[in-house]
């Protein structure tokens, strides 16, 4: 099993911040946001990391992270989105030769969590794991894909939303998936959506149809960082459970 941080994009909801660096880069609590995310995959059993980022500000991770010794990473690839605005699809897809046939754990970098994922790493052999968190507020959840669930088999996923107007679900896809090494024949068959991106949701549904996506509810705290208002939800959680 191999991992995948998707860091790109330009950042434009936290500008003016991210005029002076990657989003991905920025300070949550004590640490640069991106240490999140990796930490996470470090403590499912995961040493093998790719970064895959873009924009004007690329260079300043190889300063901040160096090798990733540092994070118990034992080896550590970058690579270079062309187009920062081109989806989390596209940005995946430049690992595949990173990949080698091997499986995949994705996470976004601006994901933070305290969640243990090591058993569904260890446990998974084909198709696709989605990790998908319980989300009250209404407003909050369209920013997200939404889970549509079988009425007759509560347990059951019929498809996954891109950001719906009007949620089926409270559970929302939280930028943390595990994929076979299929996934990129699935991303290759997809076409952009309207917003001209290859949607990683398009690339779930596949694995849907195919029945071959089982979802868990990611257990503890969970928070992407991405608006000023989560960047903020984020440095509380982690400053408190700091102890300030």
């Amino acid at each position: 099993m191999k991992g995948i941080i998707l860091a790109g994009g330009l950042g434009t909801r936290l500008y003016p911040l991210t005029h002076a660096t990657n989003k991905h880069l920025l300070p949550v609590y004590n640490s640069p946001m991106i240490f999140y995310p990796i930490r996470t995959l470090v403590s499912a059993g995961i040493d093998e990391i790719l970064i895959v980022t873009s924009g004007p500000h690329a260079g300043h991770f190889i300063r901040v992270l160096k090798n990733g010794k540092e994070l118990g990473v034992r080896h550590l690839e970058y690579a270079y989105q062309e187009k920062p605005n081109g989806g989390i699809a596209d940005a995946l897809l430049i690992g595949e030769d990173f990949a080698d046939n091997d499986s995949l754990t994705v996470i976004l970098g601006d994901n933070t969590t305290d969640a243990d994922i090591s058993s569904q790493v260890a446990a998974f052999r084909e198709g696709a794991t989605v990790f998908l968190k319980k989300i009250n507020n209404k407003e909050q959840i369209r920013r997200f894909g939404v889970a549509v669930f079988d009425k007759e088999h509560p347990d059951k996923i019929n498809a996954i939303e891109e950001k719906p107007k009007i949620p089926k679900s409270e559970f929302a896809a939280t930028g943390l998936y595990i994929y076979d090494k299929k996934v990129f024949d699935h991303i290759r068959s997809c076409r952009p959506s309207a917003r001209g991106e290859i949607e990683i949701t398009d690339v779930n549904n596949i694995y849907i149809r195919k029945k071959m996506l089982q979802w868990v509810e990611l257990k503890g705290f969970w928070s992407d960082a991405g608006t000023f208002e989560t960047l903020y939800r984020a440095n509380v959680y982690w400053a408190n459970k700091g102890g300030i």
